[in-house]
């Protein structure tokens, strides 16, 4: 998972996966089949061990603004943590592919567009409790917290600091107080 991650799909050979995983090529194959099914289980343990803040963000039951900022600074941690890649893999693991690698591609655009879907839900939950302006397009402010987590993914591969992805995270959300106060939304949300 970590080659992938640090590496993208493609950029991660079979040698290198033979060395991390102490495995001859024979074994791996029989093990996962081929580089995209091994690829595809690394993204499944990706899911399972490393976005738990955008989940525990999502479902936590606390007003909008808190739930969106829970989400951003989380991704600010989890994106520049110690002793991992940087950013994230749903963003970083196909960024440069190749027609060969459409598939991969078009999976991680899948979870990609999973993750906007989430935080587009949660706003929709927040609308129907009172604490997202009507005004505000919920599928269009989802797609801008998805680009900025996704940019913030890419700063942090570039090396940005926790306290550069912070700074990102915090001019995000007073966007969304800004718009919020402009539309109506009152400031304790």
């Amino acid at each position: 998972m970590h080659l992938f991650w640090e590496h993208g799909y493609e950029a991660t050979s079979l040698a290198m996966l033979r060395e991390a995983m102490g495995l001859t090529p024979p074994q791996i194959y029989n093990a996962f089949t081929d580089k995209e099914t091994l690829f595809r289980r690394a993204l499944t343990r990706y899911h399972q061990t490393e976005i738990g803040f955008a989940l525990d963000a999502l479902s936590a039951p606390v007003p909008t603004r808190e739930a969106i900022r829970r989400l951003l600074l989380g991704a600010a941690e989890a994106y520049s943590r110690p002793g991992k890649p940087g950013g994230c893999l749903f963003v970083s693991g196909a960024l440069a592919a190749s027609p060969q690698a459409q598939a991969i591609a078009d999976e991680l655009k899948a979870y990609r567009k999973a993750s906007e879907a989430a935080i587009a839900e949660r706003l929709a939950k927040g609308r129907a409790m009172g604490d997202f302006a009507e005004a505000l397009s919920v599928e269009g402010f989802a797609k801008y917290l998805a680009g900025v987590m996704n940019g913030m993914s890419i700063q942090a591969r570039d090396g940005a600091s926790v306290e550069e992805l912070r700074i990102l995270a915090q001019t995000a959300l007073a966007a969304l107080q800004t718009e919020g106060q402009n539309q109506g939304v009152s400031s304790k949300d």
